[in-house]
């Protein structure tokens, strides 16, 4: 079984923290649609003829999709790959696109899940964000997918923004809440370099806020989503049981997937590659027949590493014998002293053969991964 990912770089506006490719000119996305459809065509041998049981539309705002450049990619992938009969397929979506027809077209193209960027319920921080949509937009959406069947909901939220309150943390995860999604995805915002809160913490005009801050935030959201029945299945995400999503957990245990258009990664278990982030070359070139990418032959310290990154942000932990069986690695053995300290520091256990991070080891997950790396 295998994933497919469609990147869609187009955005009516700039986020200030977002540094994912994307453009704010949006007059040549029906011509790299039709490219996206050429390059599904291009690359429809790399998953080798494997099941497709998950498609993600990402972005960029994959919702600024009309009807015809939707359906248009949904029978390029039905025309050229081997999709299960219910595959799961996400489409991102801002709040602010998803009026009552444009929602009716999404579930009439086979949308069946939305993943929904609401990132605050309160109007001064989307403000600061630079998002496009209000707190008043997010809930309506919401109701409206509801109300047009839409039964697999995820909302995305952002924590630890500069100048947002504990308390006003709080009121976001009890909105959230209230709404009843099936998953949440839940961020701490991360200050990049090339984005405008770069630019701003460059000039001395943004101050982020501390990990203590974060990781208070953290907990709370942890803790607060537990009672409300949702399992934090991954370090960033929840959901109500038999709601995970599935085609992040390509990426997560580490199956194959191919990404198709400008900035795309795909995975194909021996190495990965990356279409090259540029909206004209790319358009350019897949109408010449080539696809610009890069690509990077994965060494075994690279796929140990990788694993054990991921795996590690997982409910079920980091699988000992997975290593010990793919990659002749066994981490008991190689990692026994800075695994004693994690043990005794009460950030992660041993269970049924897996390393499983406790609530403690969840606050630095990937600092626990980078101890346990091996070296080329």
């Amino acid at each position: 079984m295998a994933g497919i990912y469609i990147h869609v770089p187009f955005c009516k506006q700039a986020c200030h923290y977002c540094d994912f490719h994307f453009s704010t000119q949006l007059d040549s996305q029906p011509q790299l649609v039709g490219a996206i459809c050429r390059e599904l065509i291009l690359q429809k041998d790399y998953l080798a003829g494997d099941e497709i049981e998950t498609i993600y539309f990402g972005g960029g705002t994959p919702s600024l999709l009309n009807e015809w450049e939707l359906r248009s990619i949904m029978d390029t992938l039905y025309s050229n790959y081997n999709i299960v009969g219910m595959p799961e397929i996400t489409l991102e979506a801002n709040p602010d696109d998803l009026s009552f027809a444009a929602l009716s077209q999404l579930k009439g193209s086979g949308i069946n899940r939305l993943s929904i960027g609401i990132q605050s319920f309160d109007d001064s921080a989307l403000n600061f964000l630079n998002r496009s949509h209000t707190s008043s937009d997010a809930q309506n959406s919401f109701y409206v997918a509801r109300q047009l069947g839409f039964t697999n909901i995820s909302i995305d939220l952002i924590f630890a923004i500069p100048g947002q309150s504990h308390a006003q943390w709080v009121k976001n995860i009890h909105e959230a809440v209230a709404l009843a999604p099936e998953h949440i995805s839940c961020y701490s915002l991360t200050i990049e370099e090339k984005t405008v809160f770069g630019n701003w913490q460059k000039r001395g005009k943004l101050l982020p806020e501390t990990d203590e801050v974060a990781a208070t935030q953290m907990e709370t959201m942890m803790n607060l989503l537990d009672s409300a029945g949702y399992e934090q299945y991954e370090i960033s995400n929840f959901a109500k049981p038999g709601f995970y999503s599935q085609h992040n957990r390509h990426y997560w245990k580490q199956k194959k997937y191919l990404g198709i258009g400008p900035g795309a990664h795909s995975y194909n278990l021996a190495s990965r590659q990356f279409n090259r982030p540029n909206n004209w070359l790319y358009i350019k070139s897949i109408n010449e027949g080539t696809i610009p990418f890069e690509i990077e032959t994965l060494t075994r310290a690279n796929k140990i590493n990788e694993y054990i990154m991921t795996s590690l942000r997982m409910i079920s932990g980091c699988n000992i014998d997975f290593l010990k069986s793919n990659y002749q690695f066994d981490i008991l053995a190689e990692s026994s002293p800075i695994l004693n300290e994690f043990v005794a520091n009460r950030l992660l256990h041993v269970t049924n053969r897996h390393l499983v991070l406790t609530p403690k080891g969840k606050l630095m997950a990937d600092k626990i991964a980078v101890d346990l790396f091996v070296e080329e």
